[in-house]
């Protein structure tokens, strides 16, 4: 099953950095009925253009929450990567502290399952999917490697696709929709 709009998200169990000191946190997608998610996947721990989005998630995910949502980063790294470069200081590249898990799809089926995987590689392309509370995938963006993501966009749509109006072009939380 392959991640479409306006279909089933296709099911997850991964674990997570929840606990970053144990690890023993594995995530489902049904954990997050009844809530909206923003799944995204990044390629590589310990890269360039993943560490301002992962870090620009965790400075909105107060606004992010507050308008029902959750977030969850997953790359194909291990579990083990994604906690050692939290705990690695930024001067050593690493994130620092954040308050959304990252979760490991060591296996790449997630990243296959949500057609962003680059077989080839073994890792994914920088893809991003809302998921509705009844887990619809409502939004999906996918996207080359070198170019990240804008946090302040996707809760735009996540705005709108709360509405359940029709949202115009750059259409605003306070708009009022067609």
């Amino acid at each position: 099953m392959l991640a479409k709009v306006g279909q089933k998200a296709p099911d997850f169990t991964m674990s997570t950095t929840e606990n970053i000191d144990t690890l023993d946190h594995v995530v489902k997608l049904e954990d997050y009925q009844g809530k909206w998610l923003i799944l995204f996947f990044y390629p590589l721990d310990f890269t360039f253009v993943c560490p301002t989005e992962i870090r620009g998630f965790n400075a909105k995910l107060a606004e992010i929450k507050n308008i029902g949502a959750e977030v969850l980063g997953v790359s194909t790294d291990s579990i083990y990567s994604h906690r050692a470069w939290i705990k690695a200081s930024k001067a050593e590249g690493g994130l620092g502290d954040l308050n959304y898990p990252l979760a490991s799809d060591i296996t790449k089926q997630v990243a296959r399952d949500y057609g962003v995987l680059i077989e080839e590689e073994g890792i994914s392309l920088r893809g991003l999917f809302i998921i509705d509370p009844e887990s619809i995938v409502r939004y999906q963006v996918v996207s080359d490697l070198n170019v990240g993501r804008s946090v302040d966009e996707i809760i735009r749509v996540l705005h709108a696709l709360q509405t359940g109006g029709l949202c115009p072009i750059d259409w605003q939380v306070g708009e009022r929709t067609l």
